[in-house]
């Protein structure tokens, strides 16, 4: 009899711990054996960006004009100094324009920023400026933003800007134990308009998500779990149970005090 309750424990432990597991391993359906096509996908413009744009030449001379200067910093602690050189950037306004020098104002909102660099070689091309410019485009203020059940929330400033949601709850230091797995959300503001869409980290359906590749200023939100929720119940009547039994003691001490 005790060998046969044995046997039904272990069988429940490990069923326990099996479907425990399924709820926390990330991508469970995926085929190691599958090569897929990765298709590149290119941020676009949008209003509020901040854009860093250089203009290069053989002859230096003519690209000068065309080039912002970089901004000097300085900062130090206890009486260390650094400077620091950044280059300046051109604020895209809310009608998607930009003021550049010479050529003036130009429509970049809704273009990636390979468009943008072959649209302005081109006015220097064409405008008789430069024969041969060589344009380098950057996002300055590219950030993306991780909040709720992570180990280390915040915002990240984003160099490279081909990041994925997986790569972003990376840089937080990854879900904790009670954030949900199953519901994870990007927010994202795109024309005025703001969506949230919901993605599963345990299926490899994740990487046909729209949201899969990040782009500027997304949210990523992770849920926390009824785990966390309860043990906040918990929590909660435990400091009641506390205060309960502070006024409780208080009242026995004034009733003999007066007595």
């Amino acid at each position: 009899m005790k060998s046969y309750l044995y046997v039904i424990g272990l069988f429940l432990l490990i069923t326990t711990a099996c479907n425990s597991s399924k709820k926390v391993i990330y991508l469970q359906n995926g085929d190691t054996m599958k090569i897929e096509e990765i298709v590149p996908q290119e941020i676009h413009i949008q209003q509020n960006d901040l854009l860093g744009i250089t203009v290069n030449s053989k002859n230096a001379e003519l690209a000068l004009p065309f080039n912002m200067p970089t901004v000097a910093y300085q900062a130090g602690t206890n009486g260390n100094v650094s400077g620091t050189q950044a280059l300046q950037g051109y604020l895209v306004d809310e009608q998607g324009n930009i003021n550049f020098p010479i050529l003036g104002t130009i429509h970049v909102e809704g273009l990636t920023r390979s468009q943008l660099t072959h649209l302005l070689e081109q006015k220097l091309k064409n405008g008789n400026y430069i024969k041969d410019p060589v344009v380098t485009v950057k996002f300055l203020n590219f950030k993306i933003s991780v909040i709720g059940e992570v180990n280390q929330p915040g915002s990240f400033p984003i160099s490279n800007e081909r990041v994925t949601i997986l790569d972003a709850l990376s840089m937080a230091g990854d879900l904790t134990i009670y954030g949900k797995r199953d519901r994870v959300a990007v927010i994202r503001e795109i024309d005025g308009k703001r969506s949230i869409t919901y993605n599963d980290l345990r299926n490899t359906d994740l990487f046909k998500s729209p949201t899969y590749y990040l782009q500027q200023n997304d949210v990523i939100y992770v849920e926390p779990n009824s785990r966390k929720a309860e043990q906040q119940n918990i929590n909660q009547n435990n400091s009641i149970g506390v205060w309960i039994s502070i006024l409780s003691f208080l009242t026995t001490l004034g009733i003999l005090i007066f007595k």
